[in-house]
């Protein structure tokens, strides 16, 4: 494909990138939606705590190997290719959750089944790893230069979309089987159905054609009018380190919010506090939803008033939402005080997620940016976000505090508004000149 992308192509590239995205990013989530399950069936120890610490290390455990995933699958997006590297993505994803949902519990074959079930998360991790910046490297290359921050915030979009499906989808086998039928048999459909997720995702991805802004890039290197990049990763650090310090900040406080309050949320909901599982379900399908409308109003606005101008009051709305609402529902643990902690912070938290992805891109010139992207998302989420619901929940415990999460995601607000504040003046990235304190 050459010169300017087609409408027709446009769509194709928006639904390949959102649903292929949305199809990981479900599997992902169902994980956190059924962990207290999980932790009966593969973590028994005789110690509902300690099986849920396990259970949670686990899901951590797919982070451990997401920034090696992001930095070899951003290598080999920077070096053959967009769409190759999304196909490769996507069918990774489809044999971890097939793992899982096949695996025998403990019952059955004893500790082989938490290894195993190790195993599984280490594979989807490495995929979705590489995810995040390749469809997001997608969707803004094949973006209008004024348009790139809506375009991307459907990356966004995507995971708000998995996390409702996943919800959902919870919620119905919750309220429509018998205790026992769903520990035996009905947790397991959703990660069947992701096994679906290899052929349909990769057909989805073969349909588009590569990246415009990445076809241009090679051309110019074949006829040695550029010099490719043998060292994407060292030139990331070595020139970007401004664009490295603001995109982990901001990735911090988008991975937290997420891994707090979609993820850890509904697991200290049921816990901790007593609320049902339905309940809990309903609920977060319900915030989810928010966020997968309010993120392209979010991206809309970054293109036509800058990012900072909506990052910076996002982030401080956020900050300050989250302790308000998440002090009262721990006082008066209700649906209703649930739904309104879910609600309200998922309404802030939709304009600092919309303009993440654009913002992670275009501070990095095509010849690294997938690389860029992938390491400083990844690191990010690596240290703060996996983790998140195996601290929290250890320090509830420790400290004997259910205050204790909302001072996790103060600090990740203070780390957010300095890595916006890092952020360099003027993208290093296409169309030039473009900045983030001015409209582009």
């Amino acid at each position: 494909m050459n010169g300017k992308p087609t409408p027709a192509m446009m769509r194709k590239v928006v639904i390949a990138s959102v649903l292929g995205n949305a199809f990981e990013w479900f599997d992902f989530a169902i994980y956190g939606l059924f962990a207290v399950m999980i932790a009966k069936l593969f973590f028994p120890s005789g110690n509902d705590f300690a099986s849920m610490l396990l259970t949670l290390a686990t899901f951590g455990v797919g982070f451990a190997v997401r920034p090696l995933g992001g930095v070899l699958l951003g290598l080999y997006g920077d070096r053959v290719g967009r769409k190759k590297a999304l196909s490769l993505t996507i069918v990774l994803m489809s044999v971890g959750t097939g793992m899982i949902g096949l695996l025998p519990t403990y019952a059955a074959i004893g500790i082989a089944a938490p290894i195993l079930m190790v195993l599984a998360r280490l594979i989807q991790g490495f995929s979705v790893g590489g995810e995040f910046s390749g469809a997001t490297t997608m969707l803004v290359e094949f973006a209008p230069a004024n348009r790139r921050g809506f375009f991307g915030s459907f990356q966004m979009c995507s995971q708000a979309l998995a996390f409702s499906i996943g919800a959902l989808v919870a919620w119905l086998l919750t309220v429509n089987l018998a205790p026992h039928d769903l520990e035996s048999w009905g947790w397991r459909l959703p990660f069947l159905l992701g096994i679906l997720i290899g052929p349909v995702g990769w057909l989805i991805r073969s349909q588009v054609d590569e990246s415009p802004e990445f076809l241009a890039y090679a051309s110019e290197v074949r006829h040695g009018k550029v010099k490719a990049v043998n060292t994407p990763l060292r030139t990331v650090f070595r020139e970007y380190p401004r664009a490295v310090l603001g995109s982990i900040g901001i990735t911090v406080v988008g991975t937290v919010s997420a891994y707090v309050f979609v993820f850890f949320l509904p697991i200290f909901a049921k816990k901790q506090l007593g609320l049902s599982a339905a309940d809990v379900n309903l609920s977060t399908l319900v915030s989810t939803a928010i966020i997968l409308v309010c993120c392209p109003l979010a991206g809309y606005l970054s293109d036509r008033y800058g990012r900072k101008a909506v990052l910076l009051p996002a982030i401080v709305a956020y900050g300050i939402a989250s302790y308000v609402l998440f002090r009262q529902f721990v006082n008066a643990p209700s649906f209703g005080s649930l739904l309104a902690v879910q609600i309200g912070v998922s309404c802030f938290m939709s304009f600092f997620w919309g303009p993440t992805p654009i913002v992670l891109t275009e501070v990095f010139p095509v010849s690294v940016r997938s690389t860029g992207a992938a390491v400083t998302y990844n690191l990010a989420v690596l240290i703060f976000g996996g983790l998140a619901p195996f601290v929290n929940t250890w320090l509830v415990h420790a400290t004997g505090s259910n205050l204790a999460p909302v001072y996790y995601v103060q600090a990740s607000v203070v780390i957010g508004l300095v890595g916006v504040l890092a952020l360099p003046v003027a993208a290093r990235a296409k169309p030039a000149g473009l900045r983030f304190d001015q409209p582009t």
